[in-house]
């Protein structure tokens, strides 16, 4: 895509090497809805903010644009501090989660209308308003009125209006929550495929967390305005710093242990009802109470006797079965409570089975300190 006049670079910030966010803070009266979040992006780098509603999430995006004011900390673009400008002048794209398109304005004009308000010239904005057009896959319906296109087309207008002036940094604020599944899924490739090609770093806010996996280099995960773990999508799935990352990074297998004793490195033994399980520690939390997390995913049926992680297996009974397509959710009364297992075979309620828990798999959290510690890789 064609280069910012320089002139407009300038005011802007152009491209830039690294945004630093330095304990970026929001304060409603006496409520602290965003509590000192500091991160570091770098050039061409996709960071989602994930969490549930009222974690600070949007807050955080709404203060990147300005569209609200820091109650404390500062914004820098490389060595320049951006939080006192107005959001014209930070020069940042911006993509809602309703679109926020003119109705009663062409898919051209609509994507054309920011090149407009920075007085660029007409041809130069001809020019770019159809690379970004091609970019989207939306020439065919150049001339189309919003109300006449799919949701999924409507948000690639609304991303083509935020990219076509170049900007240095691009905000999405949950841009798929309004679609459904099928487009959510299309839509994830065609952001990720426009990131890979405009190579502008962007900042997406969601509570999906497939949605934050598939996309983000990194994923910033908030719980009640503070950050609660940065990493990769890696990271945060297999090594969930707390039980709050865990939670949402889908361990639905949270139990509580009366004991835990040390084994070696990082390996442990946990201890409920007469049941005696190896895990990984997450922690410190030998000799205290601790809480386990394991992923559905994780749990797998098996033949303990013929299994090198057969210490790890429960005798339980089927009661709830859920068909997923590919496999079955199903639910099984052990005697450490309800397991929800996702298995590859069918089974049927009051079957009894048994499940085999990976060692590796299974996470033992220090009870008391969820939000304790935040893990971050920069």
């Amino acid at each position: 895509m064609a280069r910012h006049d320089p002139s407009k670079a300038a005011a802007s910030g152009g491209n830039f090497e690294a945004l630093h966010l330095d304990r970026i803070t929001r304060r409603f009266h006496n409520m602290v809805a965003l509590n000192e979040l500091s991160l570091t992006v770098r050039r061409g780098e996709f960071i989602a903010l994930l969490g549930p509603s009222g974690c600070g999430k949007s807050t955080a995006l709404n203060c990147l644009a300005g569209l609200m004011p820091l109650s404390g900390g500062r914004i820098m673009l490389d060595d320049r501090r951006i939080d006192t400008l107005p959001p014209e002048r930070r020069g940042f794209g911006m993509v809602f989660q309703n679109y926020a398109l003119f109705p009663h304005m062409s898919v051209r004009k609509n994507i054309g209308f920011g090149l407009m308000m920075r007085n660029v010239p007409e041809k130069e904005a001809a020019r770019r308003v159809n690379e970004t057009l091609d970019l989207v896959q939306l020439q065919a319906h150049a001339d189309k009125l919003p109300g006449q296109l799919s949701g999924g087309q409507q948000q690639r207008v609304a991303i083509a209006r935020a990219i076509v002036v170049n900007p240095p940094l691009i905000l999405m604020d949950e841009p798929l929550s309004n679609l459904d599944a099928k487009l959510r899924l299309e839509m994830r490739h065609e952001i990720r495929r426009i990131h890979h090609e405009v190579q502008r770093s962007t900042i997406y806010v969601t509570h999906d967390q497939d949605e934050a996996l598939s996309l983000a280099d990194r994923i910033v995960v908030m719980q009640d305005g503070v950050v609660q773990q940065i990493g990769t999508p890696e990271q945060l799935y297999n090594a969930p710093a707390n039980l709050n990352v865990a939670r949402f990074m889908g361990y639905r297998n949270v139990i509580a242990f009366d004991a835990c004793s040390p084994l070696d490195g990082r390996r442990m033994q946990v201890h409920r009802n007469g049941v005696t399980l190896n895990a990984t520690l997450q922690g410190d939390v030998a000799g205290h109470r601790c809480t386990v997390a394991i992923r559905p995913d994780d749990l797998r049926i098996g033949d303990p006797e013929n299994d090198p992680e057969g210490a790890n297996s429960l005798d339980g009974r089927v009661i709830e079965v859920e068909y997923c397509g590919r496999d079955w959710l199903v639910d099984v009364d052990t005697a450490i409570g309800v397991l929800h297992a996702r298995i590859p075979q069918a089974a049927t309620p009051g079957q009894r089975i048994r499940l085999v828990l990976p060692a590796d798999r299974v996470l033992a959290y220090p009870q008391g300190r969820d939000a304790a510690m935040a893990v971050a890789a920069e």
